[in-house]
């Protein structure tokens, strides 16, 4: 049975002045790693370590750590050198796996797992950035708790990891003993959270102040991603036509596109789409952009018309007519019926439903 995910937008009682210790988090960097996520996270907690940002390790100590101690080079291609091996470092409250585009590899580490169970048996923290999730599952480290990772590896870990419950709800998860992260800028506020919960409020918004963000965004705010449910879909031309079109919502390819990228024809594509969707390839692209514009209603404060023109629509009115057939009601009436009472927002439903078959 899977322990329940803990309230990560109510972190524990900040720790009193007089009871500050120096912080001591480990940060191991996976091949590919990916460079926001590695740096978002560090940059935190150096701009808070110290007073002033000078970046002096009084509050926070880091190290910056590979498995065997050589340079790792990011999903960027850039080489980050400057490392020592996890076996000449200890004593740590965190690790932080900070993984990339390396999550595919069956070529995995029984050093770093290892190494890994010794610390969480020990009681050590461990913090899953990006796709770093993937090798504390390696390590036998996710069972019986709640994780999260970045919806484009989604399938990938439900492959991997098949019996681990997994959400997209949520930037970060904190479960006690784990806490997993989407990555990318989300590793920022799992960092600004952890400065919250050890050293309070002002040292978090100190860091704030310095990376010219303005809030921290909660634990709790759903990831922009929709994916559509082909439990039932059998052809795997769909599966990856669809795949294709959820990867590229923000910059939407031409049915030509897609076609070729299945290796069809488009007439054959539309055909496919027909026999098992009942919906051509343009009418899923366009629910996709309506369920981005649903999310982007329920989870910022945009206007309607910066949202409509984002996600791909000609005008206003052209989206309020297309978000009214699809889903009832105006986007002016669902914004103003999914706020909450204090004035935060819901998020929305992950699934995008297909219209019943003829």
């Amino acid at each position: 049975m899977k322990t329940a995910v803990m309230d990560s937008l109510s972190p524990s009682s900040p720790a009193k002045a007089a009871d500050k210790k120096t912080l001591r988090i480990g940060i191991v960097l996976l091949d590919q790693f990916t460079l926001t996520a590695f740096a978002g996270f560090l940059d935190v907690l150096r701009l808070a370590s110290d007073h002033g940002g000078q970046s002096r390790q009084i509050l926070i100590n880091w190290t910056v750590m590979s498995v065997d101690g050589l340079p790792r080079r990011s999903s960027a291609g850039t080489l980050h050198s400057e490392l020592t091996d996890i076996e000449s470092n200890g004593d740590f409250d965190y690790i932080a796996i900070c993984g990339g585009n390396s999550y595919t590899s069956t070529h995995l580490s029984k050093r770093l797992s290892s190494w890994l169970v010794k610390n969480y048996e020990t009681g050590v923290t461990l913090v899953g950035l990006c796709t770093g999730t993937f090798a504390i599952g390696h390590a036998g480290l996710l069972r019986q708790h709640t994780v999260c990772v970045h919806w484009n590896v989604l399938s990938e870990f439900e492959r991997q990891f098949p019996d681990v419950l997994c959400r997209l709800d949520h930037l970060f998860i904190d479960s006690g003993r784990l806490i997993t992260c989407a990555g990318s800028t989300a590793a920022i506020d799992l960092a600004l959270y952890l400065l919250n919960r050890h050293f309070g409020q002002d040292k978090a918004h100190q860091a704030l102040r310095h990376m010219m963000l303005f809030s921290i965004r909660p634990a709790r705010l759903p990831q922009a991603h929709f994916y559509i449910d082909l439990e039932n879909v059998a052809d795997i031309r769909i599966h990856k036509a669809i795949h294709y079109i959820e990867q590229r919502i923000d910059d939407l390819p031409a049915v030509t596109e897609v076609a070729d990228h299945v290796g069809v024809s488009a007439r054959q594509l539309e055909r496919l789409f027909k026999k098992s969707l009942n919906m051509s390839p343009a009418a899923l692209q366009r629910m996709l952009r309506l369920q981005y514009g649903k999310w982007r209603l329920s989870n910022t404060r945009d206007s309607i018309t910066s949202i409509a023109l984002g996600c791909g629509f000609s005008d206003n009115s052209h989206f309020s007519r297309e978000f009214k057939a699809l889903f009832g009601m105006s986007p002016r009436v669902f914004r103003q019926t999914h706020m909450g009472e204090e004035g935060g927002v819901q998020k929305t439903a992950w699934k995008v439903p297909f219209p019943n078959h003829a």
